[in-house]
């Protein structure tokens, strides 16, 4: 498997993480110390701690994506080691942030590293998450969010792309999955409206796909060449 990454962007976004969670500790201490010392000046320490807290999660975001080994990408390569060389799997160099091409088709990875249980309720139309460190969710960890209005933008994003570089037939459809990467994360939802699965489970699916659902080879190498002609 051919692995292609944007080294350099990660180092810019780690470095961004760095200096957000630094700056954010630095503004918190600032609007605790003025709300003790300086009760008067209520306002500019309510301001100075929301700042901070903002500041905080900006590098929380950064950081779990860039700075916090092993990042989502080492854990997506770890995850595919062994597929052969007719896959190629691309960090940071296009519309999306991980996308695989290969026999199985083109395929948008949507890492997460929340941990406990993570289900699908149908009724609400929302991935969930069970259990887990509750210390990480309110600290150091983003919520799971709405993946599925995520799912939808990437999968736009890559289609609109693969339109503007292949003939019209040859626009194969774009498909995504949620990939949990935290090691005691359990999966229980097979009625999600995407694959949503454990990590250690990703390069079984992506070759069980690969043998009902296969793409020409020689469509992968010109969607390959695409992407490539890109970077």
């Amino acid at each position: 498997m051919e692995i292609l990454t944007n080294d350099r962007l990660i180092r810019r976004n780690a470095r961004i993480g760095q200096i957000c969670s630094i700056a954010g500790l630095i503004v918190l201490g600032v609007g605790l110390y003025i709300s003790f010392a300086r009760p008067e000046l209520f306002a500019i320490s309510l301001v100075s701690l929301l700042v901070g807290f903002g500041l905080s999660q900006i590098g929380i975001y950064f950081g779990n994506r860039w700075g916090k080994r092993p990042r989502p990408d080492q854990q997506l390569n770890e995850a595919l080691k062994g597929l052969d060389g007719r896959y190629s799997l691309y960090h940071y160099t296009t519309p999306t942030s991980h996308l695989l091409v290969g026999p199985a088709g083109v395929w948008v990875l949507m890492p997460r590293q929340q941990g406990g249980t993570i289900t699908y309720d149908e009724a609400k139309k929302r991935w969930q998450q069970k259990g887990g460190n509750w210390y990480l969710k309110i600290f150091a960890q983003e919520s799971l969010g709405r993946p599925d209005l995520e799912i939808g933008s990437e999968l736009d994003a890559i289609s609109r792309f693969l339109a503007a570089h292949l003939e019209e037939d040859k626009v194969p459809e774009v498909n995504a999955a949620l990939i949990m990467t935290n090691d005691t994360c359990e999966v229980d939802a097979d009625n999600a409206p995407a694959p949503t699965l454990e990590a250690r489970k990703l390069k079984d699916f992506i070759r069980k796909t690969a043998k009902g659902k296969p793409i020409s080879l020689d469509l992968v190498k010109e969607i390959q060449q695409s992407v490539a002609g890109e970077n």
